[in-house]
């Protein structure tokens, strides 16, 4: 059981939950700054407006990174510091920009590779006014693509580039169930817009074609010089059926992953949405064009894996609900026998289950003629965690147990299983805005003390993980 020589290993975040500094050097809103603002849409009435602190610590979490071991960071860009009013004729924020750019020289200079997300959710809320956002294909994706190129000329040493974080998250939870920004839901008791039917399909199509816009302009013109690569970062969740002698929840586990996964990943590696989605959404799920198809088909150089928790998957009977977005089934912890997945969290949607994270490895590389993998979020909240003392929290053997078990698992399906994973991700570098849950939930291998100036104390997994990635990576020669 053994990784690359060349495997790359760090930690991931995101640019609206650590940064802070909303109003700093040109910044503008986001949709999540607007969001934060509703009232009752933050489980602790919170907001990023200061989070960690980040962006005046790049120092800070530089140093941090470079003391566990890290050789690699997972980031995200904040689109308003750059553009921000977003749109393809507004003008560029050079203090912003410049901020990235002296980031990526100091995280090089520091021995770090850069792996840079051009968006995580925070579209620039005058977007969103302007045009919808997300629910304007053509406007989304030309002021997407021109964002792209600015971030791209910019930062020719950065050499492996994601465009989207997490489209499912964007177009679910941000048009469907409305928990995420905008907001957007057919719950008029949750928000006066929004058509949980037909508004998902819709963005989840935008952010596709805007990705193949994205990728487009990298290679032709930057790939080259640059030596780069650029992909797109998919969640999804691993899957047992509830029932294994019931041939109809096996059939639903792979519906259930069809509908979270290969929504997006279908389109980029087969060239068209899966069959599954077509036969319960009709005429609501958005077609390509031949234009759109030849942008979005193929447009991966690498697949970015975002991954955490498992499911039993239970087949549900009759006809689907049309605000249905999960494929017409039932997910749940425990199976038919009253087996439970795993040990609860305070999520209330992740359980730990690394045997489920080898499995759904495995279904994408098959699926996926076995592409370049980079696993770019894992991890897990601890629960009750933010309730300890701290020094209990620093302690945090539950959270090394799942990565002792989950980077253990990745390696033994390269070893084993023929899967061509690059990189490693935890997730996350530090205790961060947990979007909904505010600062309530606790991702991070690093304590941050938001009481007294969003000081970071390294908790015992960050300490774990190196030492763990040194026995596992391949040396030179080996």
């Amino acid at each position: 059981m053994s990784l690359p020589s060349d495997f790359l290993w760090g930690f991931a975040t995101a640019a609206y939950q650590i940064e802070g500094a909303v109003e700093q050097d040109g910044r503008a809103p986001t949709i999540w700054d607007t969001f934060c603002n509703r009232p009752g849409k933050i489980a602790d009435g919170s907001s990023g407006t200061t989070a960690c602190d980040s962006y005046n610590r790049t120092a800070d979490d530089i140093a941090l990174l470079k003391s566990l071991g890290a050789t690699a960071y997972r980031f995200s860009l904040s689109w308003t510091r750059i553009i921000p009013l977003g749109g393809r004729n507004d003008p560029v924020n050079q203090p912003g920009l410049d901020h990235y750019v002296r980031f990526v020289h100091d995280l090089l200079a520091a021995g770090i590779t850069p792996f840079v997300t051009l968006l995580h959710w925070d579209v620039p809320d005058e977007l969103d006014k302007r045009y919808g956002g997300l629910l304007d294909k053509t406007e989304f994706g030309l002021d997407f693509e021109h964002y792209a190129r600015v971030c791209f000329r910019a930062m020719p040493e950065v050499k492996h580039w994601a465009t989207f974080n997490e489209p499912w998250c964007s177009a679910v939870l941000g048009y469907n169930v409305g928990q995420f920004a905008p907001g957007r839901t057919s719950d008029r008791a949750k928000s006066s817009e929004g058509d949980g039917t037909t508004e998902p399909w819709i963005a989840a199509h935008t952010l596709l074609v805007a990705h193949g816009r994205a990728v487009k302009s990298y290679r032709d013109e930057f790939k080259a010089a640059a030596q780069g690569e650029i992909g797109i970062v998919l969640n999804g969740d691993a899957v047992f059926p509830w029932d294994p002698a019931d041939p109809r929840d096996v059939e639903a586990c792979e519906r259930k992953i069809e509908f979270a996964i290969s929504w997006f990943a279908d389109p980029i590696y087969k060239g068209d949405y899966p069959e599954s989605m077509k036969r319960q959404l009709g005429s609501r799920l958005p077609a390509f064009t031949p234009e759109e198809a030849a942008l979005v088909h193929g447009s991966n150089d690498f697949y970015g894996m975002n991954h955490y928790t498992a499911n039993y998957v239970k087949n549900r009977p009759g006809t689907p609900d049309p605000e249905d977005v999960a494929g017409h089934l039932d997910v749940l912890f425990y199976n038919k026998r009253g087996f439970c997945i795993g040990e609860e969290t305070q999520s209330p949607w992740l359980r730990p289950c690394a045997a489920g994270f080898r499995d759904l490895m495995v279904w994408i590389s098959k699926r996926y003629n076995y592409p370049k993998i980079y696993i770019t979020e894992n991890g897990t909240s601890v629960k009750g965690e933010n309730d300890l003392p701290m020094e209990k929290i620093l302690d945090d053997d539950f959270r090394v147990r799942y990565y002792n078990d989950y980077v253990r698992a990745m390696a033994t399906t390269v070893s084993l299983d023929g899967v061509d994973v690059r990189g490693y991700f935890a997730w996350s570098l530090m205790d961060n805005f947990e979007w909904a849950e505010g600062y309530e939930t606790r991702f991070g291998v690093c304590y941050v003390d938001y009481d007294n100036g969003q000081k970071r104390f390294p908790k015992k997994s960050a300490r774990f993980l190196g030492p763990l990635f040194d026995k596992l990576i391949r040396k030179e020669g080996q």
